[in-house]
């Protein structure tokens, strides 16, 4: 699947400037099903001016290749909508988006001469209940494809006057991206899926955030538990589920590259689907890219791992607190150097919240990408905080349960600067008694040159100091 993540350093060769808009995306979508070889994209609905019209646009800029990929069929076209639960000022878009899928559905069967639904799938963020889910899917049944039913002051019905509004039915994907979340999502989708004739369902679990929020260890066991609670409810309930896994370049986000795709996959057993987003994309070469899609889409899934869930939550437990305590400490620069990460797409602003308890009070922070960069850019990688409060029986425990931990944590610690004064005393010296990392010297160099430029306040091309950092570990954030 690939997503629009603004994760990486190089724009692609088709935009007109480095941050990507509504038409950029546009091509983006052509190129990667005809070029890169990814059979899905997400298109996000949320913190942008929404396009609906992108199925159009499709078909009738790139007639040739849609004739004889069928979107919907051969291709997959899947909306991220904002959660009217939490994003309430967008909660509208949710319904607009809603009313253009049958209208998509019209210009699909009028384009291809028969029956096709583009899009028959979104995805919900944030997805806290099944009630959230439940709400979707009805309002479409009920409001969206039940509104031809409705008589109009001279008799005739809207479908009567308007037409049919198809599809019949929409999947709703629901997203887990937090703690709790994480922790109950096979019982929200059994909940969601309970008095529903649904064979198959489509389940979302999330990197980044719970990365940000509670650290990479913490979000890497979150995802296991996750999908090992998935198989189970697979067998009570006989439904099929295939989980999808939002994956990032930077290993604090899911360090899936092209050249490592086997690892990854295999780490993730379980999983069916993966995300491709900006850096895999585009800050690699292009034969490379085609590699690594290509064996994304040959993987075949294993079987969700067992996992004990008890031992590993008192682990996050432990972990998670000493890991927020070091972000409370750095939210300051961090905040600082986030104002200068260069944007890859056009959105509206969208800061996320850290949440700490309420006697450390509400932290802000910038969303995922913008915090790894930031912090990568300071020497002092993210996947790295935290570390200290691990014992070395946590370690041996959680390799049993996460083996490519010492992969993931070599992936980032060599992008460390050991003598940044943002890098505290403990963390450094736990992870070098484990890794004995050895450092790059050119990325050392240049978060030297960031350091410098931030102590005496001469920011003028910190921006472009940034961006070659990015370039030498060939991802954004």
């Amino acid at each position: 699947m690939s997503t629009q993540h603004p994760d990486n350093v190089n724009p692609p060769f088709f935009a007109e400037e480095p941050e990507l808009g509504g038409e950029d995306e546009i091509r983006e979508a052509y190129y990667v099903f005809s070029h890169l070889g990814c059979d899905e994209q997400m298109w996000d609905c949320e913190g942008k001016e929404v396009d609906n019209y992108v199925v159009k646009k499709l078909l009738t800029k790139y007639q040739a290749f849609f004739r004889d990929h069928v979107l919907g069929e051969d291709l997959r076209l899947t909306l991220r909508v904002p959660n009217p639960t939490v994003e309430r000022a967008e909660a509208k878009i949710l319904l607009e988006t809603l009313e253009s899928i049958p209208r998509s559905y019209d210009t699909a069967s009028l384009f291809y001469g028969m029956d096709a639904a583009p899009v028959f799938e979104v995805i919900l963020p944030m997805t806290s209940s099944s009630s959230c889910l439940n709400r979707i899917h009805s309002y479409y049944l009920d409001f969206v494809k039940g509104k031809e039913r409705l008589q109009l002051a001279d008799g005739v019905t809207v479908k009567e006057w308007i037409g049919e509004f198809r599809p019949d039915e929409i999947n709703v994907i629901p997203l887990f991206e937090d703690h709790e979340g994480m922790l109950n999502a096979a019982k929200i989708t059994g909940e969601y899926l309970d008095g529903k004739d649904i064979q198959e369902q489509r389940v979302f679990l999330a990197r980044s955030d719970p990365a940000m929020n509670y650290g990479m260890i913490s979000a890497t066991l979150l995802n296991r538990i996750a999908l090992s609670d998935f198989r189970d409810l697979e067998e009570e309930s006989g439904v099929k589920l295939y989980p999808i896994i939002g994956m990032g370049s930077a290993p604090f986000r899911g360090n899936l590259r092209p050249d490592n795709v086997e690892d990854v996959t295999w780490e993730y057993r379980g999983a069916y689907t993966f995300t491709v987003q900006s850096s895999f994309k585009y800050d690699h070469e292009p034969s490379d890219v085609i590699r690594g899609i290509k064996k994304l889409r040959s993987v075949k899934p294993g079987r969700a791992a067992e996992i004990e869930r008890e031992s590993v939550l008192e682990i996050i437990s432990a972990y998670c607190r000493e890991y927020r305590r070091q972000v409370m400490d750095l939210v300051d620069i961090i905040n600082r150097v986030a104002r200068y990460v260069p944007g890859r797409r056009k959105r509206k602003l969208h800061i996320g919240l850290f949440g700490y308890s309420r006697s450390m009070g509400n932290v802000s922070l910038p969303r995922a990408i913008t915090f790894t960069a930031a912090l990568y850019s300071l020497g002092v990688p993210p996947e790295l905080l935290g570390f200290n409060a691990l014992s070395s029986g946590d370690l041996e425990f959680i390799e049993e349960v996460y083996p490519g931990l010492g992969r993931d944590l070599h992936d980032a610690a060599r992008y460390a600067n050991p003598e940044s004064p943002f890098l505290s005393p403990e963390v450094k010296s736990s992870f070098e008694e484990y890794l004995e990392p050895e450092y790059d010297e050119g990325h050392m160099k240049t978060t030297e040159e960031i350091i410098r430029a931030l102590r005496i306040n001469r920011t003028a091309n910190l921006q472009e100091l940034i961006l070659e950092a990015a370039s030498q570990r060939k991802f954004l954030g």
